[in-house]
C-alpha cells in the first residue's frame, strides 16, 4: 500500500529554556491510501499538535513529517503555500466559509486559486455538491443555510480537488446530532467509495468509530491503536473502552 502520510520521530517543544513544554514526544505514525483514521485523547494529550503539525500550520522542533512523497518540513514560502492548496483538504469544526462568497464560490476557492478554467471548474463543483446533496444550495450564501449544510459545502471544497489527505478537525463539534451522523455517513462514503484518506481528531467516541483505526495520544506520546474488525458497534465499544483507561468517557474526552 502507498504511504500518504508519514510522521517520523515527531518532536515539538514550546516554550524556552526557563519553561519548556514538550507537547509531542517522537511520534512516529504511517497512514496509508485508503484509510479513514481517527485521533484521540485527553485534553492536554498533543492531538491538536499532531495536526497542526501535518496540517502545516505549526512548525516542528525535531524530526520530519512526509506527505505524498514530500517533506513538509523543508517546505516554506510559496512551495509550501502551493503544496497545502494542492495537497491537503481541511475540513474544521467552525466550518471557515467566507459569507461574502455564494456557496458555489466558497467550495470553487480551491480550484480558483491554482487558476482552473472556469468550465472544468464549474464541472468539478456540479459532481461533488451532487454527492453530498447540496447541489441545490450554491447560490446561496453561508448566513443562509443550516449547520450541517455548511459543513457539508466545507467537505465539498475540502474533497474538490482531490487532495492527497484530508485533515478534519473537531467536524461534528458544532453540529446537532441528526447533522453530525450525515457528515460523517459522508466521510466514511468518501473513503469507502472515492479511497479519499481521511485524518480526524475527535473528542467523540460515536464519530471515531466510523474510521477504520484510531490512535490514542497520551501525554505527547502513541497509547494504543484500535483496528474496526466486525460491527460500529463493537469498535465503539472498544474505543470507549480504551478512552476509560485513559481517564474519560466517550464524548468527554477533549
Amino acid at each position: 500500500m502507498k504511504e500518504i502520510l508519514k510522521v517520523n520521530e515527531l518532536v515539538k517543544i514550546y516554550g524556552d529554556n526557563k519553561n519548556k513544554y514538550r507537547a509531542l514526544d517522537k511520534i512516529e505514525l504511517t497512514v496509508y491510501e485508503g484509510e479513514f483514521i481517527g485521533v484521540m485523547g485527553p485534553s492536554g494529550s498533543g492531538k491538536s499538535t499532531l495536526l497542526n503539525m501535518v496540517s502545516t500550520i505549526d512548525k516542528a522542533t525535531e524530526g520530519e513529517i512526509v506527505i505524498d512523497g514530500e517533506n513538509i518540513t523543508l517546505l516554506k514560502g510559496d512551495k509550501l503555500s502551493d503544496f497545502r492548496r494542492e495537497k491537503l483538504g481541511f475540513i474544521f469544526q467552525d466550518f471557515n466559509l467566507l459569507d461574502t462568497l455564494t456557496v458555489k464560490e466558497n467550495i470553487a476557492l480551491p480550484l480558483s486559486l491554482s487558476k482552473m478554467n472556469y468550465k472544468e471548474i464549474n464541472e468539478k463543483v456540479k459532481k461533488i455538491t451532487k454527492k453530498l446533496g447540496i447541489y441545490g444550495l450554491l447560490n446561496k450564501y453561508p448566513y443562509e443555510i443550516s449547520g450541517g449544510q455548511k459543513q457539508r459545502v466545507a467537505a465539498s471544497r475540502a474533497l474538490i480537488n482531490k487532495p492527497s489527505l484530508i485533515l478534519a478537525d473537531e467536524p461534528t463539534g458544532a453540529l446537532d446530532s441528526k447533522s453530525s451522523m450525515e457528515l460523517l455517513e459522508t466521510l466514511e462514503n468518501c473513503n469507502s467509495k472515492e479511497n479519499a484518506t481521511i485524518m480526524m481528531v475527535t473528542h467523540d467516541a460515536l464519530a471515531a468509530s466510523y474510521c477504520k483505526r484510531v490512535i490514542f495520544i497520551k501525554d505527547g506520546r502513541l497509547y494504543k491503536e484500535v483496528y474496526k474488525k466486525d460491527s460500529r458497534k463493537t469498535f465503539l465499544k472498544e474505543i470507549l473502552d480504551t478512552t476509560s483507561l485513559l481517564g474519560g468517557e466517550g464524548n468527554e474526552i477533549i
